[in-house]
């Protein structure tokens, strides 16, 4: 399936500071911890749960594109 280097890149940084919102503000009203959501935001997750994708769509006001791209082969 590696036809070339794809990467996730997660947004969270942008659309926390564009809220004014922490990121354990964001982990208390999703429900999820900070680390796991500092994981996400670090680059290192390797998987979402759609219900934890859901709820940060939910509380940001955005769309999972608006959160997670997809950089394609370099």
């Amino acid at each position: 399936m590696d036809k070339g280097h794809h990467e996730v890149t997660c947004h969270l940084d942008r659309l926390l500071a564009e809220r004014r919102m922490t990121l354990a503000e964001l982990a208390d009203r999703v429900g999820v911890t900070v680390v796991n959501l500092s994981i996400l935001k670090n680059g290192r997750a390797r998987a979402i749960r759609f219900s934890t994708l859901t709820a940060i769509c939910q509380v940001l006001g955005c769309q999972p594109g608006d959160l997670l791209t997809v950089e394609g082969p370099r």
